[in-house]
Parts: structure tokens; sequence; C-alpha cells
């Protein structure tokens, strides 16, 4: 469509699932959903909820300026925006906030622009712009997305997620800085911890494939960066290596984190008692947490069009959609 107004929903995102380091995503039932029309005035931007304070109201605002990277690209003009913003999804905790943003951006531009770009454009615009394609891939596609970069060019694989795969996580009540994350990282590998990883990866990805959840919680084990990563969330060494014994499929690092999630069979029945876990093992270590029963998402960004200028206001055309 061109010159009307669009919504979309986007899914949040998991990435590295323990060993697949910068290569395994999943989307996860927890959304964000951001409005863009074009208008005849100013660039507006209006933020709704209340994690998003610090984001930028003005053309600097990383929607706008992804948003006009696919005007560009589609041959379009459309320099003043009205673009909303609300999300369920806590900015700096590894759940792929900026990845929305970028999918969310990306998918209303090229809807304004009259869908010029395919979903490969799309894909390689947001891995270029997020340094690595495992967030975006999830967000863009919906479900598992196994995916390469080599700097110039992702590829990706999508899996269907299990039907009986149900994921917990518990978000920290501080945010967590992927640079510092990062920084916590070794600048080289032993050979025994790389073969290692490659295996628990190849074979994680297999069981996903496959639908063999009884493999995960070999699977998930890594030694690339989860080790150098624990002091920066204390209490998560102990979920890692004990979280098996209390119901969970697996468990890991949710991205950068600080979020840990625990994958779990649907039909578990110490449900009650993995998250009673979760929380009382960072307690113990003097966090306070909120846990979220989530599902893999499958459907990726959903789009709705409407008339610009639509009547209404914006909360209240994503009303009973929002977990707030």
């Amino acid at each position: 469509m061109r010159n009307g107004q669009v919504l979309v929903k986007v899914p949040a995102s998991t990435a590295n699932l323990g060993p697949g380091f910068d290569t395994l995503g999943m989307a996860l039932s927890l959304y964000s959903w951001i409005e863009m029309e074009p208008v005849e005035g100013n660039t507006v931007v209006e933020l709704y909820g209340d994690d998003l304070g610090g984001i930028p109201t003005d053309k600097t605002n990383l929607i706008y300026k992804v948003a006009q990277m696919v005007f560009a690209e589609a041959g379009v003009d459309m320099p003043e925006l009205r673009i909303a913003m609300y999300s369920d999804i806590p900015l700096t905790r590894g759940l792929g906030s900026s990845a929305t943003a970028i999918v969310g951006a990306l998918v209303a531009a090229n809807a304004l622009s009259g869908g010029k770009l395919g979903e490969d454009e799309l894909f390689q615009i947001a891995s270029r712009l997020e340094g690595h394609p495992d967030n975006v891939g999830a967000s863009l596609f919906g479900g598992i997305v196994v995916s390469s970069w080599d700097g110039e060019r992702a590829e990706k694989v999508r899996l269907e997620p299990h039907a009986d795969l149900e994921v917990l996580v518990a978000i920290p009540a501080f945010q967590l800085q992927t640079e510092k994350a990062r920084h916590a990282l070794p600048a080289k590998l032993d050979l025994k911890d790389a073969v290692y990883n490659v295996a628990n990866s190849s074979l994680l990805v297999a069981a996903f494939a496959s639908g063999r959840l009884d493999l995960i919680p070999f699977a998930m084990r890594d030694k690339l960066h989860q080790p150098y990563r624990a002091p920066l969330v204390p209490g998560m060494s102990v979920i890692l290596e004990r979280a098996t014994e209390h119901g969970a499929l697996g468990a890991a690092l949710s991205g950068a984190g600080p979020t840990l999630l625990a994958l779990v069979d649907r039909k578990s029945a110490r449900k009650a008692e993995l998250e009673a876990f979760l929380l009382d093992t960072l307690r113990a270590h003097g966090i306070e947490a909120e846990t979220k029963w989530l599902t893999p998402d499958k459907r990726g960004p959903e789009l709705t069009a409407g008339a610009a200028g639509n009547q209404g206001s914006f909360m209240e055309r994503i009303k009973g959609e929002v977990n707030a």
C-alpha cells in the first residue's frame, strides 16, 4: 500500500539457546507494536509503556532511521512520519528488543512503500543493522531460525518448533548492555571447547528439526560464552547446572542476558517447581526477577493496514493484545 497507515506486531526473540552463539534464534510470544504513517507536518514519535524511557522521539529514533533506509532503497520519498510504539519486551534484557524495532520498522516502511522489497532483502538489511542474524531472523520469520552471517550476506533455515515446546523466562530487575556482555568473552578459545560447542549446537539443531525433545538436555550445554558471562548474572551458573533437576529440558542465558530461559515440555507436571527454583535461586543471590511462561511464536510479524488518520487512539487499536 502507499500513503496509508500500517500497524505491525513483532515477536520478541531469544538468541543462542546455549551453544548456538550468534547463530540460533527463536521467536517468543512477547510482542512490540509499531504503527507508521506519512504526515504533512513534522515527524512525531509516540512511545507508550513504562520501559521506553530514554528512546529518542525525533528523527534520531531507530525506527525512523530504518524506515528512511527502506524508502531510499525503494525509491520512495516519505520524509515526515508519525510513528507510535508500544512494547511488552523489556529493554536490554536479552529478549531482542532492538531486533523487534528494526524488523517492525522494516516491515512497516516496506508496506508503506508498496512492498517493493522482498523478505530476503529485509533480512539482509536487518542482519547488517543488528550485526548478527539470530534475533532479527527469528523476529522476521517466526519459529526457530538457524542462520549464518559472513559480514556481507546472511543465510538461514527456519524450523517449526515442536508443538509441546514451552519457554519459561526469568527476567531480572536490572539491565545488561550487550556490549558489556560481549566484552566478558575471551579473545581465544581452546580447541576442545570449540569442538564441544560445534557438536552441541549441531545436535541441538538436529533435535529441533527431528522433534527429539529428549536430546535437548544434552545438546544445550555451552562452553563458549555462558561460563564467561556468568559473573554478570549472579545465580546463573546454579540455574544452568541444575534446572534439568527441576523439570527443565534445558536452560540458557537468553541472548546477552540477563534474562534466563528454560525450555520445558508442555505436558510437564513440574512447571511450578521449576518456576520456584529459578526465582528462589536468583533471590538467594540478591536478584529480584519476574517470570513469564511463553510459547514459540510461529507467525513472525503481523501486518494490518488502515486508512491514514485512523480514528481512535493507537492504544485502543492494540487493546486486548498487550500483556500489561
